[in-house]
């Protein structure tokens, strides 16, 4: 069976890489299309990696196999960047088309600021474990994501981060509840003073 090349150093890779690169290269971009849907720059990159993998993994991929060797790294490449677009945020794109009343509109008031420190002192009230896969999931990590980081099976994760939830939704409960035995109190006292004022 005839390899892509032989070693890297030789003139033969270039050439051979070349002249797949010429026969293949547009029907790579097809494959990767189809299966993937991402905006075309992405499709672009991921083909490019595919192909610079190809050039460093020559010496163990077959011609015969090349263009589905090459399709399965430029398909995992485009899922690659597609969850990374998703997962960063870009501050300009965000910030594009409003203006400084906007920006001040959206900015939480203290109420907000002290139920946003109150839902964050719960997450610390949680076990590592749990804090740690509440935030991969906030930050977009997938189940099998972080499972892989951990070293856990995927229904651990999902156990675990079910746990952290239903604790978080529980304590939000319970201070939901707090406040508003506070606020009752605090108008059972304004009524009374206002009873002996009158």
């Amino acid at each position: 069976m005839e390899r892509v090349a032989s070693t890297p150093a030789s003139s033969d890779t270039v050439g051979d890489v070349g002249a797949l690169y010429a026969a293949l290269s547009r029907r790579l971009e097809q494959i990767v299309r189809m299966d993937v849907r991402a905006p075309e720059p992405v499709i672009e990159d991921a083909c490019s990696f595919a192909w610079i993998r190809l050039v460093h993994h020559a010496d163990r991929v077959r011609r015969e196999a090349a263009l589905s060797w090459l399709a399965r790294t430029a398909v995992r490449e485009a899922f690659k960047l597609t969850r990374r677009e998703n997962r960063e945020l870009s501050l300009d794109a965000a910030l594009e088309g409003t203006d400084d009343s906007a920006l001040r509109s959206r900015s939480p008031g203290p109420e907000d600021l002290f139920e946003q420190r109150e839902r964050l002192a719960r997450i610390r009230d949680l076990p590592e474990r749990q804090q740690r896969l509440l935030w991969l999931h906030a930050m977009g990590f997938s189940y099998a994501e972080m499972a892989a980081r951990d070293g856990l099976t995927r229904r651990t994760v999902e156990r675990q981060l079910l746990r952290a939830k239903g604790s978080i939704r529980a304590a939000d409960g319970r201070a939901s509840m707090d406040r508003r035995r506070g606020s009752t109190r605090d108008r059972t006292a304004a009524d009374r003073t206002a009873d002996r004022e009158l």
